[in-house]
């Protein structure tokens, strides 16, 4: 039996708890023994209104061959005990495999078993991940991201390709594909499929040069260069570039790539219009263009994207 250690810590989301606990629950074709924990046996306190009783603490990592870290509530301002911290290392060591869901990454990463390597985490967060460990390679449009010994996933559904990804490495498709038909799931979902989070402009932003940024929302399909922006701030290119990185932490022109992406993305949902009308409407020009930047900031093609949530 494969060992599941699944760690609840202060705050634990109940989606992120359930789905290793379910997806790796014993059964006759399942070769997994799942248990729950935390950091000390006892009452953990979770998110949305719901507590565990956990029956194990930090032991139960002596007998884990994988542990699940599930995500929890503000993580950009909770640090994981220290006693997890070691715990999670001295896991790893042994040569125990570490598995974070959504913002249990920020756990896993306050261990520095991600320094230097390409994690994600739930799409609202991958921003605070990075900012508070520079050195880890955050990739903000991917399902999940296996390093070998150390995984992560983005939000609570892709958790569940995370799980099955792991069941696939470890006993072969078949048995994966077995376990996403009990569980009525897709039965496979490229990690490096793209999180479609709401936004590719990033929120919130500061105030500073707002009526510009509102002004080039209505200007996109122009051309909108550096000094036709800090024209319509009065202010200098130069200091325009500077104030605009400094308020919003993207370049002027990268602010503007993402709003076009934007454009696109909702004339994709909401029309009929062809991909060439729709990249020349956004501001994008070509058709090319358009899947060329579409594919590097989301991860896939219009016509895909189109295809999930064209209504």
């Amino acid at each position: 039996m494969h060992q599941i250690a699944v760690l609840v810590l202060e705050g634990a989301k109940p989606l992120d708890v359930g789905i290793p606990a379910q997806v790796f629950s014993n059964r006759p074709s399942m070769p997994y023994e799942v248990r729950v924990c935390g950091p000390a046996p006892g009452l953990v306190t979770g998110g949305d209104g719901l507590s565990y009783h956990v029956a194990e603490g930090l032991e139960a990592f002596g007998r884990a061959d994988t542990i699940f870290i599930p995500g929890y509530r503000s993580p950009a301002t909770t640090e994981p005990p220290p006693e997890v911290v070691t715990a999670l290392r001295d896991a790893h060591d042994r040569g125990t495999r570490l598995a974070a869901i959504s913002t249990g990454a920020f756990a896993l990463a306050a261990t520095g078993l991600l320094d230097g390597r390409r994690a994600t985490t739930h799409w609202h967060y991958t921003r605070a991940l990075a900012d508070r460990h520079p050195s880890i390679r955050v990739d903000e449009n991917v399902l999940f991201v296996d390093e070998g010994t150390v995984l992560t996933s983005a939000g609570a559904a892709s958790g569940i390709d995370l799980c099955l990804h792991l069941v696939r490495r470890d006993h072969g498709v078949a048995l994966s594909n077995h376990t996403a038909r009990r569980l009525v799931a897709a039965p496979y979902r490229s990690g490096g499929q793209a999180q479609y989070v709401p936004r590719s402009v990033p929120e919130p932003l500061g105030d500073l040069f707002a009526d510009t940024r509102e002004w080039a929302l209505t200007h996109l399909d122009d051309r909108l260069t550096l000094d036709v922006l800090a024209r319509n701030a009065s202010v200098s290119a130069r200091t325009f570039s500077r104030r605009f990185l400094e308020d919003t932490g993207y370049t002027p022109m990268q602010w503007v790539l993402r709003a076009r992406i934007d454009l696109a993305r909702e004339l994709l949902e909401r029309s009929d219009l062809s991909i060439e009308t729709i990249a020349r409407r956004a501001g994008l020009g070509t058709a090319a263009n358009l899947r060329l930047h579409f594919h590097r900031i989301l991860g896939t093609s219009p016509s895909e994207y189109r295809h999930t949530f064209s209504a």
